[in-house]
């Protein structure tokens, strides 16, 4: 096993985490050099704040607490292909790579539709934006996310 699919893993343990706690299935890892030096989940019922995304959380929290605003030597891994919000703070702290499990499609396929702007699009209409891979543990993420109650 690669270490991109070992971040995947662990992002995907932080969605199944999420959900544990009654929150929305979704997980993040920030890495650096090989290195874990973030982690986060979904907290919007947790914390009663419908932006509290594990993506944006991660970002903002990781941020205020290294003082670095410029994440491009940094590489994210999400359990899912991020919403237009999250994909907006990874343009604006000029993330380096993103990887990601299942994609938006996928998602408002098991879950419904929502705001339905990938962060493909995002990223296409944006001066800096991260390099992409999506499809890692996809069958890992897509499990998790079928077995959630989608209100």
């Amino acid at each position: 096993m690669d270490n991109e699919e070992l971040f995947m893993k662990r992002a995907i343990a932080l969605a199944t985490l999420a959900k544990k706690n009654g929150n929305e299935p979704f997980g993040a890892v920030l890495v650096k050099d090989s290195q874990i030096v973030k982690e986060a989940n979904n907290q919007i019922h947790t914390h009663t704040d419908p932006t509290n995304h594990a993506e944006l959380g991660l970002i903002r929290d990781f941020c205020r607490e290294s003082g670095v605003t410029d994440l491009s030597d940094y590489t994210l891994y999400t359990s899912c292909e991020p919403c237009c919000m999250c994909s907006g703070a990874m343009v604006w702290s000029r993330l380096g790579k993103m990887r990601y499990s299942v994609s938006h499609s996928e998602l408002a396929e098991i879950a419904g539709s929502n705001i339905m702007i990938g962060s493909e699009e995002v990223f296409s209409k944006s001066p800096n934006f991260p390099d992409v891979m999506s499809g890692l543990c996809k069958e890992e993420g897509i499990e998790l996310l079928t077995s959630y109650k989608w209100a």
